[in-house]
């Protein structure tokens, strides 16, 4: 008796995997089948309501709340160079209906930052690229320079120059940092809260030189209160035609460009993430939507996640080396 009932405990272990085998199988089945989106998606911004994050998210929302059938709703949730948000977002369900929005800092914070409660890289994955935004280089009136070349030999001559920016870390920081390198002259980082608070002190003459969005800076420019030299994008804006590219002006290989990107938790479903890309793709492909993102000075990008995914890995690994070379950290 003592051996037959032995020899079915091998049997009964068997069955025991075999039914939690297919109870597993059909808990992915059903997860599989299960209809996205059902209820709110929520969109966590690294900035205050105002603003161009603010604005793309809200007319990327919009339109995409139309194309899932589902409310998007904005969450602003400011500070610590976009941390707290992604932060959030990281350590959210990976279903889908949390995502953040992320600015360029999103590339740069791992190697700003000595302590994160998050991997930026690995904690969230790409969804898609919305925007890419080229900056103005602009200095104050009081600066005898009428192009680039004059600019960097008067900060040459006067052994330094002041520069301000929207704040620590930020790309406007980072890319005067990589320009000052390249051209070879001395510069004082400024960091101010915003591009408003900057922009005047530039007018004043408080600082000479500032890298603003060009939708912020172009007022400006317009106005006469700072002069523009240069974008720093690839090509010219089609917002200011007449301004060269810093690679035109002597700098060729000089890019900096500021972006947006939606972003979901690791380990969100494949099947989400593709219908999250095909919405949010068809929705910046609308030509009022391409018009709108154009009106603020950027333009749609719409790539796939693996390549959005190798162009986040690219931007991080380029301004690690920036941030190496300069010192520049944020605590």
């Amino acid at each position: 008796m003592v051996a037959t009932r032995k020899s079915h405990i091998p049997n009964i272990a068997l069955s025991l995997v075999a039914i939690l085998f297919a109870t597993g199988l059909a808990a992915v089945a059903k997860a599989a089948d299960t209809p996205y989106p059902t209820r709110t998606i929520r969109f966590v911004l690294p900035v205050p309501p105002g603003g161009g994050t603010d604005t793309i998210a809200r007319i990327v929302g919009q339109k995409l709340s139309e194309e899932l059938g589902q409310p998007v709703i904005i969450d602003n949730r400011p500070g610590a160079g976009g941390n707290i948000a992604e932060d959030l977002v990281a350590h959210a369900p990976p279903d889908g209906y949390t995502l953040a929005v992320v600015t360029a800092s999103h590339a740069t914070n791992s190697s700003l930052y000595n302590k994160l409660s998050y991997d930026p890289l690995k904690d969230l994955v790409p969804v898609t690229q919305l925007t890419s935004q080229p900056y103005l280089f602009v200095i104050s009136p009081s600066v005898p320079a009428k192009n680039v070349q004059e600019f960097v030999a008067y900060a040459k001559k006067k052994d330094g120059i002041s520069y301000a920016s929207s704040g620590s870390g930020l790309l406007g920081h980072l890319g005067m940092e990589q320009f000052k390198l390249l051209a070879g002259f001395k510069a004082v980082h400024i960091p101010y809260k915003g591009a408003g608070p900057a922009l005047i002190d530039t007018i004043a003459g408080q600082t000479e030189a500032f890298f603003p969005t060009v939708v912020s800076g172009l007022p400006q420019v317009k106005a006469g209160k700072v002069r523009a030299l240069a974008i720093t994008g690839s090509k010219r804006s089609d917002l200011v035609p007449d301004v060269p590219t810093l690679a035109e002006s002597g700098y060729p290989g000089f890019e900096v460009l500021g972006w947006y990107g939606l972003l979901a938790p690791a380990g969100t479903p494949p099947a989400v993430i593709k219908k999250l890309y095909e919405a949010t793709t068809k929705v910046l492909a609308m030509p009022d939507v391409r018009k709108q993102i154009a009106a603020d000075g950027a333009e749609a990008v719409g790539n796939t996640p693996e390549q959005f995914d190798a162009y986040i890995k690219s931007e991080a690994a380029k301004w690690a080396k920036v941030v190496a070379s300069s010192g520049a950290k944020v605590d």
